[in-house]
């Protein structure tokens, strides 16, 4: 490898020294200030939670510090303010414009320098062309399982999701042979090496393979011979029980524990598959149960009868519905109805390539007006309950506008510290659920030559290691953007690290703190070098050479990422998406109602749609 990297650096971005942010009050964008203003998705380095974006509200939550309310207001009524500019905000001021007209006046208040909240645009130009990656929130799932009022939200924003069937390649990796590999990286393993992924899901290994496969894993020949009797064994581990008591056994048992005490299974394969699935969850196998195993096609539990769970009925809709830019698509989308002078064009496939206008999301003549780096810090009613103060905090300034009803559309564990009318029992239910952290991490590559050399489009790397798996981009092509279809053209490659701590006797929720400490802690270089020591580790024997092949990394940080979703080995088995304690949290307050992902305990972007359209309703009803 190189002696070191010829990347695009986060330390500078206009001649000016980022890292100095790191200690300093004021925002990249702030020590930018007097400079030609930075386009936020081409920003590189650590994104996501960025410095400047959490400052104001850790000092708030965590410090207990307070900002005097200005006696007078800084900015002139409004009939609607929203607290969050990600989709679920930018829903709410879409579907109170369209009942209420489009001269309402709304404004949108967001900590971050861009909109979109989760759903992040990465930009890179690597010798003179331009990628597009996600930074956050992926892809429209199951869209056809959409509410009547979500279908009609993308409906109206003018995204129709079978399209994406022309702009998705589903074969391109398949036709081309390149499947998945494991990465067993020299720091648990001896040494690295690299070999084909021995598990399928939902099927008995690769036949007679498997035992060729697993014949050249880092692994004992006691586990390696578990391992193969997993894969083309039994699938059911209790065939013998009946439906109803399996059922419940497998909701109360993790999956881990289910291979070690009915499948006796090696302790390192169970390690192995651990976190086979954890860039879905941010946590692992040890934390969920058998029962999800199943329903995620694990070994050992994919043939269990689906009448068990009606989530484990096959659903034919395939996993395609995604922008090049993620769900960061769906928020220009949102915004481009807002504001049209933002976001040029008038098509869903236009929508990749169109370059958005910050300048014109601010401006005094627009009926709805979305302001960025600005954080929330005290909502509160007032003018005899007739309205609603909200105090916010810009460039180290207390500011404050009146609104006739607010939406907060931000994390929930925030609304208790920034809205001090909390019932304590909403701020109960509130601290039920623990959001969980993740990192979304885009490498962009000159070429993609050493994954077509070694046969595979994505890795798995067991161990509990940052970025526990990569994956070249999904090939989509539209609105003029193409996809890299040659290994020699430069491509955006996508890897996930879920801060955790398995196997320690931590539940679900104890796991997401801990690794919101660890991932907070932890520098844009550590994490870097990580990275770069992975996927440099994994692709050596291609032909890789990072200082060569990176042209730049931008590392998404979501210390507060996915909402809690009830997990079933912690939660009453009465809690659901329809009963449980979020309804209390998302409880409305007077003119305040809650919309966001976490109100409806499903972190997908329909979660966030429902949450808005309940939101807006109550507010509407007033």
């Amino acid at each position: 490898m190189s002696d070191r990297l010829n990347i695009t650096r986060r330390d500078f971005i206009n001649g000016v020294a980022m890292s100095v942010a790191a200690g300093s009050a004021l925002s990249p964008l702030e020590l930018l200030a007097g400079t030609a203003a930075p386009y936020p998705p081409a920003l590189t380095g650590m994104r996501g939670n960025h410095v400047g974006s959490f400052e104001v509200a850790h000092a708030l939550a965590r410090d207990g510090k307070r900002w005097p309310r200005p006696a007078a207001q800084t900015d002139d009524d409004y009939d609607l303010v929203i607290v969050g500019g990600g989709i679920s905000g930018l829903t709410a001021a879409f579907l109170y414009r369209q009942a209420a007209g489009n001269d309402a006046r709304i404004l949108v208040l967001d900590n971050h320098d861009d909109f979109g909240g989760h759903a992040k645009r990465n930009e890179f130009d690597v010798d003179g062309k331009k990628l597009i990656g996600y930074g956050g929130s992926q892809s429209l799932e199951a869209p056809r399982q959409y509410s009547p009022a979500a279908k009609k939200l993308l409906k109206d924003i003018g995204i129709e999701p079978h399209r994406f069937y022309d702009h998705f390649d589903q074969d391109f990796y398949s036709s081309r042979r390149l499947g998945r590999g494991v990465y067993f990286p020299a720091e648990h393993f001896g040494k690295d090496s690299v070999h084909r992924d021995a598990v399928v899901l939902w099927g008995q290994g690769h036949g007679n393979e498997t035992k060729s496969i697993l014949d050249k894993y880092p692994l004992s020949t006691e586990a390696k011979q578990s391992f193969h009797n997993l894969l083309t064994g039994r699938q059911d581990l209790l065939p013998d029980m009946p439906r109803a008591q399996k059922s419940k056994l497998m909701a109360g048992i993790s999956y881990c524990d289910y291979l070690r005490k009915y499948g006796q299974v090696h302790e390192d394969v169970v390690v192995f598959l651990r976190d086979y699935w954890k860039s879905y969850w941010g946590v692992g196998h040890d934390v969920l149960s058998a029962l999800e195993g199943a329903r995620m096609g694990m070994p050992g539990s994919w043939d269990v009868d689906p009448a068990l769970d009606p989530a484990l009925s096959d659903d034919d809709e395939p996993y395609i519905f995604h922008f090049p830019d993620g769900n960061a698509g769906v928020a220009r989308a949102l915004v481009r109805k807002l504001i049209p002078n933002a976001i040029p064009g008038n098509t869903m496939e236009d929508l990749v390539t169109a370059r958005a206008s910050y300048p014109e999301l601010d401006l005094e003549s627009n009926p709805t007006r979305i302001r960025l780096n600005s954080t929330v810090v005290d909502v509160r009613h007032g003018n005899n309950n007739e309205g609603v103060d909200v105090t916010y905090v810009r460039q180290g300034e207390a500011q404050r506008v009146r609104a006739r009803h607010t939406i907060l559309a931000c994390y929930n564990h925030a609304i208790p510290y920034l809205c001090p009318e909390t019932p304590e029992e909403q701020v109960a239910a509130i601290d039920t659920a623990e959001k969980t952290p993740l990192v979304y991490i885009n490498i962009a590559l000159r070429n993609w030559r050493a994954f077509s050399e070694l046969g595979f489009s994505s890795f798995y790397v067991p161990g509990n290691r940052i970025m526990h798996s990569f994956t070249l981009d999904f090939p989509v092509s539209m609105g003029g953007y193409e996809f890299a279809r040659s290994p020699s053209d430069p491509i955006v490659v996508h890897g996930v690290y879920c801060p955790t701590l398995p196997d320690q006797g931590l539940s679900h929720r104890e796991q997401n703190v801990a690794g919101r400490a660890i991932l907070f802690e932890q520098s844009y270089d550590e994490l870097e070098v990580s990275v770069v020591s992975t996927i440099q580790g994994a692709l050596r024997d291609g032909g890789f050479d990072a200082g060569r092949d990176i042209a730049a990394i931008t590392i998404n940080r979501w210390p507060h990422g996915y909402a809690y979703e009830y997990n079933e080995l912690f939660d009453p088995p009465e809690w659901n998406r329809k009963n449980g304690p979020h309804q209390l949290g998302a409880a409305r307050i007077g003119r305040i109602s809650i919309a966001n992902s976490d109100a409806a305990a499903y972190a997908y972007v329909d979660g966030a749609i429902d949450a808005a359209v309940r939101a807006v309703d109550e507010q509407l009803r007033l």
